[in-house]
């Protein structure tokens, strides 16, 4: 697998692969996301590419604080074949050169595949609730 830098042209791939992964949510417009991202760190968005076509991608962020992790997504078809580790690897070596001492990570507690992934890669859970505010409304909820 082939990893880069997300760039415009690939939007709509990447919403297609969010999409088949189960990782959209009503309230998030996709788009809306991706040009965020682009505002801030877009060097942190990168993708995986097998053949020319993208099966994979992540988003990170650094606030100089602690690294985040975000739409860590792997095609179906093509998970459980080390390409989502290679990505976590990826961006791990791009925060740790930002100087990013610690790395969180936001799983919805129901997704139990995604939990035992991370914790295959030496994650730990922490012991911490997430509490979050939206303040800009994207979607329909």
């Amino acid at each position: 697998m082939e990893i880069r830098q997300f760039n415009n042209d690939d939007t709509q791939a990447v919403i297609a692969l969010w999409q088949a992964c189960g990782l959209l949510r009503p309230w998030n417009d996709p788009n809306k996301g991706i040009e965020r991202k682009l505002a801030v760190q877009p060097e942190l968005f990168l993708v995986g590419l097998t053949e020319n076509k993208i099966i994979a991608s992540v988003m990170a962020g650094y606030d100089g604080h602690r690294g985040s992790v975000y739409y860590l997504a792997v095609e179906p078809g093509q998970q459980k074949m080390g390409y989502g580790r290679k990505l976590m690897e990826a961006t791990e070596e791009l925060l740790t050169r930002l100087g990013c001492p610690k790395l969180n990570i936001l799983v919805r507690s129901s997704n139990l595949e995604a939990i035992d992934f991370y914790l295959s890669l030496a994650y730990k859970q922490d012991e911490v609730i997430s509490i979050g505010k939206r303040l800009i409304k994207d979607g329909s909820k």
